[in-house]
């Protein structure tokens, strides 16, 4: 057997026995009384998972078994209120839409506004870094529960933000009813709310009277650009997750 080939088994058996080395499996669960469908999407430039988007009815599980151990700048979140247009065929969402015309998002984010699941798998020190986001607004509940045992801490927003949504932020379905609610710096576009231009720091840019609406309501989640002491958790990687739509 040559050097090289040697080499290779030796790389296959280390990653074998590595923790974290093997995929991971992600679960979704809906607890809501409709149907979502939700959306994936892994940032960077790496490839996508084995599906990017699918239906999930109310009381349903769907399962990806083939998240990789190292997945990072991954996004997942649900849309909501989606049918296929009569007039052109395509598949659209009121909220939550990632714009590719079918149940598959393609390599294509969610249209805020939206409640983001975010993970960074095997990230530094070893560690998983999962987190529930409304940095681009809300459009439901959902929680992240990691499955490996131990005392890895779950993370949620499992409020109807939409019940409590200022109109300044609110977006309405064609019923008038609340269907999800903007982040201030989507509505607004302003720096304080954005932490943008001379506010880029989180020195400079404290809460607002708008992130605190969605902090009170949702107190692990991420509210604003530099809600990170609160909102960022860890698990030691070789997890899997169960992601809880309305849990």
């Amino acid at each position: 057997m040559s050097i090289l080939a040697v080499a290779k088994l030796l790389i296959a058996f280390t990653a074998l026995f590595t923790p974290g080395a093997e995929p991971m499996t992600l679960t979704f669960r809906n607890n809501c009384p409709y149907t979502v469908w939700p959306g994936t999407l892994t940032g960077g430039g790496s490839t996508q998972l084995s599906t990017t988007g699918f239906v999930l009815a109310s009381k349903a599980s769907f399962r990806i078994d083939d998240v990789p151990p190292n997945w990072s700048s991954g996004r997942l979140w649900a849309r909501t209120h989606c049918t296929n247009d009569s007039s052109t065929g395509k598949f659209v969402c009121l909220t939550g839409d990632c714009a590719s015309g079918q149940v598959q998002c393609n390599g294509a984010g969610a249209i805020p506004p939206a409640s983001l699941v975010e993970f960074t798998l095997n990230g530094s020190g070893g560690l998983d870094f999962y987190d529930v986001s409304l940095v681009d607004g809300f459009n439901l509940p959902v929680s992240i529960t990691p499955q490996g045992g131990g005392s890895c801490n779950a993370t949620s927003c499992p409020a109807d933000v939409n019940a409590a949504c200022p109109p300044q932020l609110a977006v309405k379905g064609p019923d008038g009813t609340v269907i999800s609610c903007k982040s201030a710096c989507l509505a607004l576009n302003e720096p304080r709310y954005c932490c943008s231009g001379d506010l880029n720091t989180p020195e400079k840019c404290p809460p607002t009277e708008y992130s605190k609406l969605f902090k009170d309501r949702c107190p692990q989640a991420y509210s604003y650009a530099y809600d990170d002491g609160t909102s960022t958790f860890t698990c030691p990687t070789g997890q899997d997750y169960l992601i809880t739509f309305c849990p």
